[in-house]
């Protein structure tokens, strides 16, 4: 019987050797060390533990915006996207429309209007210097009555502007006061002058001799028009061509604005649909989703629409306002000075001991309409005549001021070049008019001053101011008619139909990119 080496060892005592792969031996951690000098503790390199950090977040980034959570993320930005291109859009062609609305249906209108009631009551007071002026000479039995005529009708007219003027100053705390004035005065004024036309018709005065209580009764009616009346009136027209300044400042600058966050934010729109139809492509192993090309490419008609819009919107703006509604105020400012200029005229030959001062007024107001440095009445026609000439061999030369200078400077439609220079020769004519009425005054030779003065044929006063005035009336005509065209064409871009169009898009794009991503996130339901 074999006996192991253990047993063995247990009877004699010997220790036994032990096997080979026994948990007896000894492993090397048991194994003392080599001798040597100490090892240097391991050092982690430099940024080890940062890029260490980096990948991790990185990898949990990873985790986070899995497949459903970066499409419901993406689609959320996009129809985020959609809705600001939406509200902007909205916000800044809905701007445009009201500016324009202000612009061309309210104020304009208000400042042309006051501006023509400044007009009527300017030449009310002419024709009531001329019933003066003919008095009860039978030579003038048709013209006195034709001058009745044209007072009654600028009388009707002046109430009827004022009434429009009142309704239109509602909300004008200032308006309604100057307003108020003028309806509170010009029944003063009416009267005054119905007295002086009575007085007048009693004293059976002969031609441009007045009798001194008619005289007394004209002036007090006209110092009352001339102090208080044209004053207020001229603040209504003003006060309305500060709207027109301040509400085209404003809107202009906002649609400048407004282009570029309706271009900011339609871009955007893009970028995150664009986003979303590369992460569908990428994760799903899609070329095109149809439902999201179809809502990009929506997206970008309508954003080159939109802009597209805004920019008419501005053109037409300054159209309206820049190139029409400046020459039609200066115009009419023009028209409603000359009338009182013309009543100067018939002022001058009315009333000899207020004759230098109503001289003096008749040039101040010619200086209004053509101005031109250091002119003296003598000298006026001579400098016209050169700066005319100048303006005829170059129409970009307008070496002239005043309300005809603005308009000159200011052509822009088909037709207004030749309008405003029949309106710069009719006022030439009737300037050299009045230097023949006031020979004849200086002359004595009253009488025919007079018939120079009031007189409707050809060659006499009242016929080449009369031409003055249609000239004017057809500048501002192409003018207006622009002006018109403008708002309508800003009222037709900006219409209801624009906004259901728009409206529709929207609805379109958003239910599109809704059923583009419902099919993929259904699969991880």
């Amino acid at each position: 019987m074999t006996t192991s080496a253990a047993g063995r060892a247990a009877t004699t005592g010997e220790t036994a050797p032990a096997e080979s792969g026994s948990a007896e031996e000894p492993g090397p951690a048991a194994r003392p060390a080599p001798a040597g000098p100490p090892r240097a503790p391991h050092r982690i390199p430099p940024g080890a533990l940062a890029r260490l950090g980096r990948g991790a977040r990185a990898v949990g980034s990873r985790a986070y915006w899995t497949t459903p959570r970066l499409v419901r993320g993406l689609t959320a930005l996009s129809l985020a996207t959609l809705l600001g291109l939406g509200a902007t859009a909205t916000t800044v062609l809905g701007g445009a429309r009201d500016g324009t609305d202000t612009i061309g249906h309210q104020a304009a209108p208000q400042a042309t209007r006051a501006a023509d009631l400044y007009f009527a009551l300017s030449d009310m007071d002419a024709q009531a210097a001329n019933l003066l002026l003919v008095g009860a000479d039978p030579d003038y039995t048709t013209l006195r009555k034709q001058t009745l005529d044209t007072y009654e009708q600028r009388r009707a007219q002046a109430d009827n502007d004022l009434q429009q003027a009142a309704q239109a100053a509602a909300a004008d705390p200032a308006g309604q006061r100057a307003v108020q004035q003028v309806l509170g005065r010009l029944g003063s004024y009416e009267a005054l002058v119905a007295r002086a036309q009575l007085l007048e018709e009693q004293a059976k005065a002969p031609a441009g001799q007045p009798s001194p209580a008619a005289l007394d009764a004209y002036r007090q009616a006209t110092d009352l028009l001339r102090q208080q009346l044209l004053p207020a009136a001229d603040q209504v027209t003003a006060a309305n061509e500060a709207t027109v300044e301040q509400v085209y400042t404003e809107h202009r600058d906002a649609l400048g604005s407004g282009w570029w966050w309706l271009l900011a934010v339609g871009l955007l729109a893009l970028a995150a649909l664009l986003g979303l139809q590369r992460a569908l492509a990428v994760r799903y192993r899609r070329v095109v989703n149809p439902a999201l090309a179809g809502v990009t490419l929506l997206t970008g008609v309508v954003l080159a629409i939109g802009l597209h819009l805004v920019s008419r919107a501005d053109d037409h703006l300054v159209t309206a306002k820049s190139n029409a509604y400046d020459s039609v105020i200066a115009l009419s400012r023009a028209r409603a000075v000359a009338f009182d200029m013309n009543a100067d005229e018939s002022r001058y030959l009315t009333d000899p001991s207020r004759a230098v001062a109503y001289e003096q007024s008749f040039l101040d107001k010619t200086q209004a309409i053509a101005h031109l440095d250091g002119a003296t009445l003598a000298g006026y026609d001579a400098q016209l005549a050169a700066a005319a000439a100048r303006h005829r061999a170059d129409h970009a030369a307008v070496p002239f001021g005043g309300y005809l200078g603005t308009e000159l400077r200011n052509i822009t439609f088909p037709g207004e070049q030749d309008a405003a220079e029949r309106v710069l020769t009719a006022f030439q004519q009737y300037q050299q008019d009045d230097r023949k009425i006031r020979e004849l005054r200086d002359a004595g030779r009253l009488k025919e001053a007079v018939t120079l003065n009031t007189g409707l044929s050809r060659g006499q006063s009242n016929y080449d101011f009369d031409q003055l005035s249609t000239a004017i009336g057809d500048t501002i005509a192409v003018n207006a008619t622009a002006m018109d065209s403008a708002l309508a064409a800003t009222d037709g871009d900006l219409d209801a139909t624009t906004a259901a169009l728009a409206a529709g898009a929207l609805a379109a794009a958003l239910a599109l990119t809704a059923l583009g991503v419902r099919p993929r996130l259904r699969e991880y339901r």
